[in-house]
């Protein structure tokens, strides 16, 4: 009895919070695109359609049950054929497939028609963050989860898009017909913004085409929608949709920010400094299989803490990080940090945890690196 005591107390409980009824939100959203609205018509009207026939269906067997039932002492007939009955059950349910399939393919061919776009953009999904590429911009971005390790492992309160924050938006134009590339580096991912009506897998080796062309200014959240692995609900979507004024302007203080990033790999640069901002990196890039701690999930993500990789030659390490490992879960990070984040977060790992080598990895020398001078890895060390 005190069982059934809780579970009716919690179900009172649940059907009288607020937030408990906010969650009962059981259709779709018109969304922000005119193919998101054109989606949810679509879905409307197919949902009238089966209410009708669950009407109809259901109002003539119960009348039937009724009308016909033993007490009033009625007879089943029998026969083995009728030609009318069967033209009828044959030519309404192909009338109501074809009613049905004229609006749906009219708004598939909408969905797929990515023709004549004025911005492309190339997603790349990684496990477990998505790449941006702005062709044609000159401009590439990795865009990654920053909800706090501390909301995840229930040490503080959720925030308000808990799973759903990232430290880069994925910035778009309104009233501009963008042309969405997808693909994937590693496994298959899915991205998915349900105000843009855009869902679309990310596979490895191969280009996906959608399109979307933003009405309104707002900020937009999605996930990856394809199970890719263990931190797949780690994944999260921002867009932030603003006028295309805008737009020209974020493009300029963005190519201005990496600008100044190469600039600060040519300056000298502290072992306090690059431990502080390492840190950072590695929170946002590292900690999702290494633990904050360094102490990984080991055998597959083995620990920083002790290694010795982090203790042993530091070229090794700097390669490591920069090309990754064949055939394992480390990601190559040349191409998603800059050169004093890759120096920062390798001397972090040096010295964090108890490592305490005391080397400093060069931001400089990582840069020289980067351009293709590997005649010189290890020699950053200070």
């Amino acid at each position: 009895m005190g069982t059934i005591r809780t579970i009716i107390f919690g179900l009172s409980l649940a059907l009288s919070s607020h937030s408990a009824h906010a969650e009962w939100a059981l259709n779709l959203s018109p969304g922000v695109t005119e193919v998101s609205r054109s989606v949810y018509d679509l879905h409307m009207t197919i949902f009238w359609i089966c209410v009708a026939i669950g009407v109809v269906v259901f109002g003539v067997m119960f009348w039937s049950i009724f009308h016909h039932r033993k007490s009033r002492g009625a007879e089943a007939h029998h026969f083995h054929e009728h030609t009318l009955v069967e033209v009828a059950w044959t030519i309404v349910p192909l009338g109501i497939l074809i009613a049905m399939a004229v609006p749906a393919t009219a708004t598939l061919v909408k969905m797929y028609d990515s023709s004549e776009a004025d911005l492309d953009v190339q997603i790349t999904g990684y496990q477990w963050k998505w790449r941006y590429t702005y062709l044609d911009q000159d401009l590439d971005f990795f865009s990654n989860l920053t909800t706090p390790q501390e909301q995840i492992g229930n040490q503080q309160a959720k925030g308000e898009h808990y799973l759903l924050e990232v430290d880069r938006h994925l910035v778009l134009p309104t009233d501009t017909k963008i042309r969405l590339l997808l693909t994937a580096n590693d496994v298959i991912h899915s991205w998915w913004v349900p105000a843009l009506a855009v869902k679309k897998d990310a596979v490895p080796g191969f280009i996906n085409e959608a399109w979307t062309r933003i009405d309104e200014p707002g900020i937009y959240r999605g996930q990856c929608a394809e199970l890719c692995g263990k931190d797949h609900g780690f994944m999260p979507i921002v867009v932030e949709a603003v006028p295309p004024e805008q737009f020209q302007q974020w493009l300029a203080e963005v190519k201005a920010e990496k600008l100044a990033e190469a600039a600060a790999a040519e300056k000298s640069w502290t072992l306090d400094e690059l431990m502080t901002q390492g840190e950072q990196v590695y929170l946002r890039a590292c900690a999702a299989c290494h633990q904050p701690t360094g102490t990984g999930v080991p055998p597959a993500f083995p620990a920083l803490k002790g290694s010795p990789i982090a203790l042993g030659d530091v070229g090794t390490h700097i390669d490591i990080v920069l090309n990754g490992r064949p055939a394992t879960a480390m990601q190559a990070f040349r191409d998603q940090l800059s050169a004093s984040e890759l120096a920062a977060v390798i001397t972090y790992e040096r010295n964090a945890w108890g490592n305490s080598t005391g080397e400093a990895v060069s931001p400089s020398q990582i840069a020289e690196m980067l351009a293709g001078n590997a005649d010189t890895v290890g020699e950053g060390a200070q």
